[in-house]
């Protein structure tokens, strides 16, 4: 087995059983050529024998190129995942990954987008699209992620039979991880006009969010189509696609639901993933005072 064929296993294993995106599959794949490079691996052994000093090691070259804290906490959280995966190839002893702390990192607050906004974003994509069903369907991506809490990749990742929507909906998301999420009337609405609109063959288990040309609708066309909006609307570059799913986040915090419960529709694996949302929520009510408040004027 060469170090190529190390790559193509790690990569299908990312994307089909761990259902990373496209992006991350990328960046895992990168740090991982690059370990394997730099250690001479050409085999499972021989990634599975790499300890702590060797990814240590591995990051400090990696430091020296002159990557931040950021970059540095994914480069070795790739390679500790790579080094687990290879252990489990070949069953190692000991399966878990060498111990070895990463960069500390000051965790920024997510930027939501107020409920008119993310209406009109929504509503924006549609009418600058280059063709009616183009903007049904890239309308029926943001209120899936704004109504429903979806990641990108898991609204990419509904199939035509899903249709009809009903009143839930079963979500795959990170890590083979499922949960149900309730769906709105206007969500099911819209995604319901763009598959009557939608001028391709909408069946089993094909993508049900469809491509100008038929193909799988990707990432970045959603992401491009909403960077159009927001420049239209005058919204910050903080106006991602993700950035509505944290709106769905806060928001429903704001009208009084609990972490536990919203830990479940975000599907986090940890409560203290959804905490930050309470800090989010803080900081708008804070802003809303400042602004709102006679002596802040």
């Amino acid at each position: 087995m060469s170090k190529a064929d190390l790559l193509e296993q790690w990569g299908d294993y990312l994307a089909r059983s761990r259902r990373r995106s496209p992006h991350t599959v990328r960046a895992y794949l990168a740090a991982a050529n690059r370990l394997a490079e730099r250690v001479g691996a050409e085999d499972w052994r021989d990634v599975a024998n790499l300890d702590a000093v060797a990814l240590r090691n591995q990051l400090a070259a990696r430091r020296a190129d002159g990557i931040g804290n950021v970059s540095a906490a994914r480069e070795l959280s790739a390679i500790k995942s790579f080094v687990v995966y290879a252990r489990e190839q070949v069953g190692h002893g000991d399966a878990a990954p060498p111990r070895l702390r990463g960069p500390r990192i000051k965790r920024g607050l997510p930027r939501p987008v107020t409920p008119d906004e993310a209406a009109n974003l929504a509503d924006g994509v549609a009418s600058l699209a280059s063709d009616h069903w183009i903007g049904a369907r890239d309308r029926a991506v943001l209120l899936l992620m704004y109504g429903a809490g979806l990641r990108i990749a898991e609204a990419l990742s509904l199939t035509a039979a899903d249709l009809p929507l009903g009143e839930t909906l079963q979500v795959t998301g990170k890590g083979g991880k499922q949960r149900v999420v309730p769906l709105l009337p206007v969500v099911r609405a819209a995604v319901a006009d763009y598959a009557q609109r939608c001028p391709w063959p909408l069946a089993g288990k094909e993508p049900l969010f469809k491509g100008a040309k038929g193909g799988p609708l990707g990432q970045g066309m959603v992401q491009k189509a909403m960077a159009r909006a927001r420049v239209a609307l005058g919204l910050p570059p903080t106006a991602t696609p993700h950035a509505l799913r944290h709106s769905f986040a806060t928001h429903l915090l704001s009208a009084g639901a609990d972490l536990r419960s919203l830990q479940e529709l975000l599907g986090h694996a940890s409560l203290g993933s959804t905490q930050i949302y309470t800090k989010v929520d803080a900081a708008v009510l804070l802003e809303t005072y400042r602004k709102a408040h006679p002596r802040e004027r």
